[in-house]
């Protein structure tokens, strides 16, 4: 019979937030030998306030300031006090030492295109020979296999309805293909940056993981402090997001762009090198990645009044486009393994997973 006294779990400190510009942020970037000062701008992101979902007029405005954000630049910042700061403490102080039983517990990313489990460092090629220097620990939604931080999973629904409203779609729309008892990949990670050397910080220009979108619809992510992650503006420029204590980052992925026609857009993201005075602290993230039910197939929803008022772009013919476990499992088995080759865009790689071109920016 298992315990019912739960272990000790040390307190978490967390690193100071950058003392840096407010407005911007400067870093040097080694290349081959020459420093640079290079100088990214905050991202202004919307702050959504998804308390005013309790009402059916806090709900209809939440729906439009949902719809600018994700139009905008595809990453908004959610923020609902009486949960986030209850459960923030508790979450960030999630550290169980698996040090031992790390390779008993490594995840088959490549074999089995999932990402349950450890996720060990140095799997990821990232460029220039050097390989990432993260870990994370992947638990899938399904309480009967690990079980997860259940302070997330109430919040789902809500923010998946006010895309689906949107979208002048019945709230339910998203919900519904987001089954929690069906069978999927959604999961809870948790993740730790460990600080680099000065060679891998060179070769690499300061870029711990490439400009990527996630592959499912939603992902959700606590704000930490330790700056690192940057966001690109739909004109192409990196801005850095800002830590916003007990607020949620949520940005959008692949699934959520198949379904949409392309009217909401994948976030494309980053992580670099945090600023020198944060630097040498250890960087955590714990993230939600939330995925439609595997047998989703993903083609528009094309009898959305607003898909047809803008008009569809389709990745793929309808009748080629993946299902969610054949997209799901090809991203994960190519990520960080395959060889990528050289797009006609500046600083971009690309590869064609199940018939559709997926970019990684460098």
């Amino acid at each position: 019979m298992p315990s019912l006294t739960l272990p000790y779990v040390p307190h978490y400190v967390a690193a100071p937030p950058s003392k840096e510009s407010l407005s911007v942020l400067s870093y040097l970037l080694n290349v081959e030998g020459l420093k640079y000062e290079l100088t990214v701008e905050y991202a202004d992101l919307a702050i959504i306030d998804i308390s005013k979902a309790d009402t059916e007029e806090g709900r209809a405005a939440l729906a439009i300031e949902v719809r600018e954000a994700l139009l905008d630049l595809r990453f908004l910042l959610c923020r609902e006090s009486r949960v986030f700061a209850r459960s923030g403490e508790a979450i960030l102080s999630y550290r169980v030492d698996l040090t031992s039983e790390k390779q008993v517990y490594a995840g088959t990313m490549k074999q089995s295109g999932s990402y349950q489990g450890y996720k060990l460092r140095q799997y990821w090629h990232i460029g220039a020979g050097i390989r990432d220097q993260l870990e994370h620990y992947n638990i899938n939604r399904d309480v009967t296999k690990r079980g997860h931080p259940e302070t997330l999973r109430p919040l789902l629904p809500e923010i998946e309805e006010l895309i689906a409203r949107s979208l002048e779609l019945p709230e339910d729309m998203l919900v519904n293909i987001h089954d929690y008892d069906a069978v999927g990949e959604t999961y809870v990670r948790f993740m730790k940056y460990y600080p680099r050397t000065e060679e891998e910080e060179t070769k690499t220009k300061n870029v711990w993981l490439k400009g990527h979108t996630d592959f499912g619809s939603i992902t959700i992510l606590w704000s930490q402090p330790v700056a690192g992650l940057q966001i690109m503006t739909p004109g192409g420029k990196w801005r850095w997001v800002r830590h916003i204590e007990n607020a949620l980052v949520v940005n959008a992925g692949d699934a959520l762009d198949f379904l949409t026609g392309g009217y909401y857009k994948g976030t494309i993201h980053r992580v670099v090198k945090p600023p020198g005075d944060q630097e040498n602290h250890p960087r955590l993230g714990v993230f939600y990645f939330v995925m439609p039910n595997d047998d989703v197939k993903l083609v528009p929803m094309a009898e959305s009044p607003v898909l047809q008022r803008v008009g569809i772009q389709r990745r793929c013919i309808d009748s080629e486009a993946p299902m969610m476990e054949q997209w799901r499992k090809a991203r994960t088995s190519a990520y960080g393994q395959s060889e990528l080759e050289n797009s006609k865009e500046k600083g971009v790689e690309q590869e064609v997973l199940n018939g559709v071109l997926v970019k990684h920016y460098n």
